[in-house]
């Protein structure tokens, strides 16, 4: 883990973890308790709602087909040639990154609170962790999140298995968490770590805000 983590005036934790592992039912989690979400994923949406440059840019660089006929962006296609082509998964990564860090600080200004959480999935693969205070993993048996995907997304094994592989390792992921949540379907037992860790953060903000 990275010893030099950014301090910005209010605590920013990463809540990250594999595709299908349940960060955005533990996000929601959060935010009825109070805290402030930034989701990267609702952002990559809509940063290339057209009209958009972005939008534009990809569409040059994987070609038209990513577009439906309304000319709105087709995730599942570009997802496809992202996770079957190396190069263009690169690519794609360069073009929207930039792209999505950047309008994470804008909000991050804007939205204040005792602590903000940031819904970064690809944390560790990026790595970025060392731009947040903490880091906190969602995490759960790899079989469990293998069926979770496949449910989810109407995939085949070796599709989900495929963009599996391609994300950080279970262990990878670990080794830099400041916390865990695991995840195995008892949303009892997760809304009590929830709790638990917003308990802590807000305690941890405390001394800033003083």
């Amino acid at each position: 883990m990275p010893s030099a983590r950014h301090t910005a005036p209010v605590p920013r934790i990463a809540l990250t973890g594999g595709v299908a592992s349940g960060k955005s039912m533990i996000a929601r989690l959060f935010q009825a308790l109070g805290a402030r979400l930034i989701d990267t994923d609702q952002i990559a949406r809509e940063i290339v709602q057209p009209p958009s440059p972005l939008l534009d840019r990809l569409a040059d660089r994987f070609g038209i087909s990513i577009l439906r006929q309304d000319g709105t962006l087709d995730r599942a296609r570009l997802r496809h040639i992202a996770f079957t082509d190396a190069s263009a998964r690169t690519d794609l990564e360069a073009l929207m990154h930039p792209a999505i860090r950047a309008e994470v600080a804008t909000r991050s200004a804007k939205i204040g609170g005792p602590y903000q959480l940031v819904a970064v999935p690809l944390l560790l693969e990026t790595g970025t962790q060392g731009q947040y205070d903490r880091v906190l993993v969602v995490d759960c048996d790899p079989r469990l999140q293998l069926q979770r995907l496949m449910l989810r997304d109407a995939l085949s094994e070796p599709e989900a298995q495929r963009i599996l592989a391609a994300q950080a390792t279970r262990a990878a992921r670990l080794a830099i968490a400041d916390d865990v949540i695991l995840n195995v379907g008892d949303v009892a037992a997760v809304a009590s770590q929830v709790e638990a860790l917003h308990h802590n953060y807000l305690r941890m903000a405390r001394p800033l805000s003083a």
